[in-house]
């Protein structure tokens, strides 16, 4: 083995471990995301770039709006993997304001052509009232996920 070879070889396995050590950073850092809120609904967006529709799980808990991806990683005749730098579980958490009441059961998401996961969250109309009982943990439909422009 060359010196040339020797380099190249240890360089290599120094960039796969930088890289495998950022994607395990990233698999413990939660995602961005923004919470607004209009008169009928919350709406929660996560950056999630590199995400299909069917990766995507989406849980409301006790007033926090929970996501996980599972991303899987192409491979590309003729390339080979030289930093493997993107985390393929990511998660992330929003925290509804407290005085929250909402319909989870009617929550939709949308994922656009961009990476950026949209939930929208009704809020609760009869919660007014006294007469709503929320459920506390509820599954956010993303059966139909769409993938919007």
């Amino acid at each position: 083995m060359s010196l040339s070879d020797l380099r190249k070889s240890v360089g290599n396995a120094l960039y796969r471990q930088v890289g495998r050590a950022h994607s395990h950073v990233q698999k413990h850092r939660t995602l961005p995301v923004d919470v607004l809120e209009n008169d009928t609904t919350y709406r929660v967006v996560f950056d999630a770039p590199g995400v299909e529709p069917d990766d995507v799980q989406v849980r409301y808990l006790e007033g926090n709006v929970k996501i996980r991806i599972d991303r899987f990683r192409q491979f590309r005749d003729g390339y080979e993997m030289r930093f493997p730098g993107r985390g393929m579980e990511l998660d992330g958490e929003a925290e509804l304001p407290d005085d929250a009441l909402v319909d989870p059961d009617a929550g939709r998401a949308a994922l656009t052509e961009t990476g950026t996961l949209r939930i929208d969250i009704p809020k609760d109309p009869s919660a007014g009232s006294g007469e709503s009982e929320v459920d506390s943990d509820a599954e956010i439909e993303t059966d139909e996920l769409t993938v919007d422009e």
